[in-house]
């Protein structure tokens, strides 16, 4: 017995240090592979990763294939159709990563009725069962994937973005263009309005907007939008928004000169009134309006029909026609029909430019708030001058 395991052991010793040698030699060679393609990855696309993955496997010989795929992680599947590709006498074009029809299927063509299925998901009210499971939460792509999933069909998140994108879907938010019933002459009022512009441009006469902006509580609250602060260093304020008793609110008014470009807001500490909504078209003349339409005759307001300049209020209009007896002057007032205070000029020309500079910034007293507006300016060359008004303004006053 002995002998014949000497036998054996003679038999297989130059077998082993072949073996020992061999596993030298191509860890060695993997190395280097692995160094080469550590160099060139970046740059290299399906087709030319796989040629070159296949070329290298060829030069290293016998084990080039495994040598390769330890070495780079390629799979020895695609390793090999390298390797037939350049065997091949009719090679793919330049052009051509792959030969037409190869690859992974796209997941509606291996399941067609997966779209289907989505469309049932997403307008359930429409298409599908009206007692959906996502018909009354966000149907984000995560919870579609996740409801295919469960009804059997196996989808990634982001295939579900993929095939909505193919089906026309996107993320969109609430869009305010329902303004309710349209009356008959709704349209011919905007032309009215128009055309009444352009008169009193062309005789060079004041065209105004006017309008309130909303109310602003004063004090150290959060103010909607972002501003640039030091990193992990936001401005600190309040967690809850309770009125502050002293500070109050502010209702800026504001006036805006729709030829000049130019604005006017007297922000008031007092109730938003007609008759503050007057002062405030009277001290818009005193401090602009005079200088610039020094021979004017006539102003033009267009307002909202609501508010406390609605064409139903009637301290509105006796306070206006006491304006127009102090600057002996005609003035003409048009409003927009209900329900298209959008249209109102002063809401994108100048309300949305001051809801811009003072983003993210807390209007901490009324001083912060005059400073806000008073500095106000776009590329267009809007300008806006404003001032605090500390006059009380009493509610309810009886006009008969």
């Amino acid at each position: 017995m002995v002998e014949n395991r000497r036998a054996v052991w003679k038999w297989t010793q130059p077998h082993f240090h072949t073996v020992y040698w061999y596993n030298i030699r191509m860890s060695k060679v993997e190395q280097v592979i692995k160094e080469k393609f550590n160099r060139i990855s970046f740059c290299l696309n399906e087709r030319s990763r796989r040629i070159w993955a296949a070329s290298e496997a060829k030069s290293c010989g016998w084990g080039g294939v495994t040598a390769v795929y330890n070495a780079t992680g390629i799979s020895r599947t695609t390793i090999k159709m390298g390797i037939l590709e350049l065997e091949a006498k009719n090679r793919l074009d330049n052009n051509r990563i792959r030969k037409e029809g190869g690859g992974r299927k796209k997941l509606k063509d291996i399941n067609p009725s997966i779209i289907n299925e989505l469309e049932s998901l997403v307008e359930p009210i429409t298409r599908g069962d009206p007692e959906s499971p996502l018909l009354w939460t966000s149907k984000s792509s995560y919870k579609l994937a996740d409801e295919l999933t469960a009804r059997g069909t196996k989808v990634s998140q982001r295939t579900i973005c993929d095939l909505l994108k193919e089906l026309g879907y996107s993320l969109q938010s609430n869009k305010k263009t329902k303004e309710g019933g349209d009356h008959p002459d709704r349209d011919a009022q905007f032309e009215y309005i128009n055309e009444k512009t352009k008169e009193f441009q062309r005789n060079k006469q004041p065209v105004i907007s006017v309008d309130t902006k909303k109310k602003e509580n004063i004090g150290n609250f959060r103010n909607n939008g972002k501003d640039y602060c030091k990193k992990k260093q936001p401005t600190e304020v309040n967690v809850y928004d309770f009125i502050d008793k002293e500070l109050g609110k502010v209702s800026p008014y504001g006036v805006y000169d729709v030829l000049q470009n130019k604005g006017w807001v007297n922000v008031g500490i007092s109730s938003d009134t007609a008759e503050f909504a007057v002062e405030s078209i009277r001290t818009w003349w005193q401090e602009m309006g005079k200088p610039i339409y020094p021979e004017a005759r006539e102003i033009f307001i267009n307002a909202d029909c609501g508010g406390s300049n609605g064409y139903r209020t009637k301290l509105w209009k006796r306070e206006l026609q006491k304006l127009a007896n102090e600057l002996n002057m005609i003035i003409h007032v048009s409003h927009f029909p209900p329900g298209t205070s959008k249209w109102n000029k002063i809401e994108h020309r100048m309300f949305s430019f001051i809801s811009q500079n003072w983003r993210g910034k807390p209007l901490i007293d009324r001083a912060t708030v005059v400073n806000l507006i008073s500095n106000t300016k776009t590329k267009k060359g809007l300008e806006i001058r404003a001032r605090l008004d500390e006059r009380h303004y009493e509610k309810g006053i009886n006009v008969p």
